[in-house]
């Protein structure tokens, strides 16, 4: 057993006592299912739907349905936070249809991305050892846990409000964020669609505002999600106003924008057009090109 494979083992029990600590503080004035926290049980669904898939995936050795499984989860861990709470209301019919509408969108594109690339390079390695193959795919399960923490306070609590003003402004900021990540991501696709402009880096459309406007819609999407739940929480439940600093925090600093732009300057590190288009244009925040 390699330092990785020791590291990932080590990894595990660390996600899964965050994990629990989370799901202690957003249970707390929840709906309970013979004596259970519904809050906690949706956690769990979200670590187990990914590790029963995650074992034909490693037997077949293939990473196609990763993406795919995580916006299943997402989908899945509202529904049943929704149906186990037995008090559906307006503002949990409203985060469960943005959250289904986000993940089919992003699941398919993602999932017709690496259909089409035929694997995801990032796991060449990871797929060949089991303790890091399964550290990966518990680490979704946090991620989806974490991301949908105020989502599912809001759902699983007991107390219950008409939808208002803070509501409608959350559905607002959900809307331009959707709508940035999805045009960002068609033009993305369109332009990588086209042979001329293989091995060219894109800095058409929102990529001139942007270098990562994709992440930047990704972003505002649970920054609104978070205004929309945030009237229902109250005592331990605002822990999981972490959701939309948590997705900032990883896009920002762990496994998006840095690892992209290490990747970037490997390949067009050296290139005069790339080094002025970095200068000019916005890591993330959209806003015109500096002069």
């Amino acid at each position: 057993m390699n330092r990785s494979e020791r590291n990932a083992i080590l990894a595990i029990p660390v996600i899964l006592v965050v994990a629990a600590v989370l799901a202690w503080a957003g249970s707390r004035g929840g709906a309970q299912v013979a004596g259970l926290p519904v809050f906690a049980i949706a956690a769990a669904g979200a670590f187990l739907i990914n590790w029963i898939v995650l074992i034909p995936a490693f037997m077949l050795r293939t990473e196609r349905f990763f993406d795919l499984t995580g916006s299943i989860t997402y989908l899945a861990v509202m529904s049943m936070a929704v149906v186990l709470s037995s008090q559906a209301d307006a503002r949990s019919i409203l985060l469960l249809a943005l959250v289904a509408v986000w993940s089919g969108r992003l699941g398919a594109f993602l999932f017709y991305r690496v259909l089409k690339a035929g694997k995801d390079r990032r796991f060449d390695e990871i797929k060949q050892s089991f303790p890091r193959f399964f550290m990966t795919w518990t680490i979704q399960g946090l991620w989806v846990l974490m991301t949908l923490a105020a989502a599912l306070a809001a759902i699983t609590s007991t107390l219950r409000k008409p939808l208002g003003i803070y509501a409608w402004c959350g559905l607002g900021v959900w809307l331009l964020g959707f709508t940035i990540e999805a045009l960002a991501d068609a033009q993305k696709t369109r332009f990588r669609s086209n042979p001329d402009n293989h091995g060219r880096f894109i800095r058409s459309g929102l990529w001139a505002w942007s270098r990562h406007p994709n992440y930047f819609g990704e972003i505002v999407i649970w920054v609104g999600i978070a205004i929309i739940a945030a009237p229902i929480l109250r005592g331990t439940q605002w822990a999981t106003m972490i959701s939309p600093v948590f997705v900032t925090l990883l896009l920002t600093r762990i496994s998006g924008i840095p690892m992209l732009e290490k990747r970037a300057d490997g390949k067009w590190g050296d290139d005069p057009d790339y080094q002025a288009y970095k200068k000019r244009t916005s890591v993330l925040i959209l806003r015109p090109p500096r002069r």
